[in-house]
């Protein structure tokens, strides 16, 4: 792996999405980044000012004619202890889902050395698949999520790590769960605290009360007072299917998101995973509080019972960012998930019972292209995020991958005759594999794929 501190360039041409409706395109460009991992210019290559970047690095990647650099992709939404359950159980209601595979699953993580081969093995494949940033649930144990964390910071990923609180005893089995609200937020505290310790710039401590059917009135005041002393950002799952958004309704009279606003956990950043079932209303409270939303288009489709009006979302002035859901979603890294958001707007749109006419049969208007999935992927997530992400630009940091068009065994397969730049795009989107991603950097540091060259 390349030195922290080194200075930077990579030479070659930039594919990013500024805004959800604009495809830029920057050809043989030198992304300049110093020390701390932030870049400092975006030059012509040609130019005096790049060539001058050029001879004064430490460190030059010279892109091949065949490599793209993109920002890196952002995951707002992933369970970490279910990376051993990835593919099994999908048939199955989350309800059962979660009390049958997950939760004796999540229990296992009282094994701190167990946990540890879970993660060694998982956020140097989600950096692979060109996953820089996450935004990571653990288990309700201290030490596994500590470990989380510190792997993340050791590895070199980008991460808000949040140990799971859940003490209610009707929404969780009597052998995983917290045994009481006090108890829970105090080991939320110190968890706080330990990742804090860490002294990383990478890896931030997040609240993390798992949603509403698990947690009491009292740990959901307990965690919201603690988010406001501590300044820490917060997640939880938010109307996701029919039984949880219904379980809220009949425990409160209102939404999801009306409840974790009463109880002071609708605050700025704070990340709601899901959000199938919200109103317009909950869109509405939601754009006001800054916080936003992790749409995760393939769960959904297996778990929420709907399908995520994100169009409407977004008119709305809500900030959404992409996520895999693993484990209850199957595809690793936010590419397939792009492309998976773009087949869901789809089908919204054009609705999916042909008993129906087509005019009864979809919601209008609903569609996005790939352009605005990886908006969401980079500069969405970032958005919901606050952090100096997703853009190749000045004063960001340099999270990035590269992605190779012109490896002989891939199924991303360009034809210079009829592929032109947004064509390239695209099939990056729905076609590229890890295979086709050759260096993955997080803060200016190479974290994945071949050494770059030394000046």
């Amino acid at each position: 792996m390349s030195d922290v501190g080194a200075h930077l360039v990579v030479v070659g041409t930039i594919f990013q999405t500024p805004t959800a409706d604009r495809l830029e395109v920057l050809n043989d460009v030198v992304v300049s980044v110093d020390c701390d991992g932030v870049i400092v210019g975006v030059l012509a290559a040609s130019s005096v000012e790049g060539q001058a970047a050029i001879a004064g690095a430490t460190i030059v990647r010279r892109l091949s004619s065949t490599e793209l650099l993109r920002p890196g992709l952002i995951d707002t939404h992933v369970h970490a202890p279910q990376w051993p359950q990835l593919g099994s159980g999908l048939d199955l209601p989350l309800e059962q889902w979660l009390f049958e595979n997950t939760f004796p699953l999540e229990a296992r993580y009282v094994d701190g050395d167990f946990a540890q081969r879970v993660w060694d093995d998982m956020v140097p494949c989600l950096l692979a698949h060109g996953t820089t940033t996450v935004v990571y649930y653990s288990s309700i144990h201290e030490e596994a999520t500590l470990r989380l964390a510190k792997t993340c910071a050791e590895i070199g990923q980008r991460a808000f790590v949040g140990r799971v609180a859940m003490d209610h005893p009707e929404g969780t089995p009597p052998w995983y769960r917290d045994s009481d609200a006090v108890t829970a937020v105090s080991a939320s505290a110190r968890s706080i605290d330990a990742i804090r310790a860490l002294s990383s710039s990478l890896v931030k401590p997040i609240i993390t009360p798992r949603f509403v059917p698990a947690c009491t009135d009292e740990l959901l005041h307990g965690l919201a007072e603690l988010a406001a002393s501590t300044d820490v950002l917060a997640q939880t799952h938010c109307s996701e299917s029919e039984w949880e958004h219904h379980y809220v309704m009949n425990r409160y009279g209102h939404s999801d998101t009306a409840a974790l606003g009463k109880f002071g956990l609708l605050r700025e950043g704070t990340v709601l995973a899901h959000g199938n079932h919200m109103s317009t209303d909950d869109f509405d409270r939601t754009r006001e509080a800054a916080a936003g939303v992790a749409h995760c288009p393939l769960s959904n489709s297996y778990f929420a019972n709907a399908v995520f009006p994100l169009a409407r979302a977004l008119r709305r002035g809500v900030k959404v960012g992409l996520g895999s859901d693993i484990a209850g979603g199957y595809q690793l890294g936010l590419l397939p998930q792009c492309a998976n958001a773009v087949t869901s707007s789809r089908m919204l749109e054009d609705g999916v019972d042909p008993e129906l006419s087509a005019g009864d049969r979809g919601a209008p208007d609903s569609r996005i292209d790939t352009v605005s999935a990886f908006h969401l992927a980079t500069v969405g997530g970032s958005d919901l995020l606050g952090i100096p992400c997703g853009l190749l630009e000045p004063g960001r940091q340099f999270d990035a991958f590269v992605v190779d068009i012109g490896r002989q065994q891939s199924s991303l397969r360009i034809w210079k005759e009829v592929d032109d730049d947004a064509r390239v795009f695209e099939k990056i989107v729905r076609l590229a594999s890890p295979n086709d991603i050759t260096s993955v950097w997080v803060a200016g540091r190479q974290v994945s794929g071949s050494l770059v060259s030394q000046n």
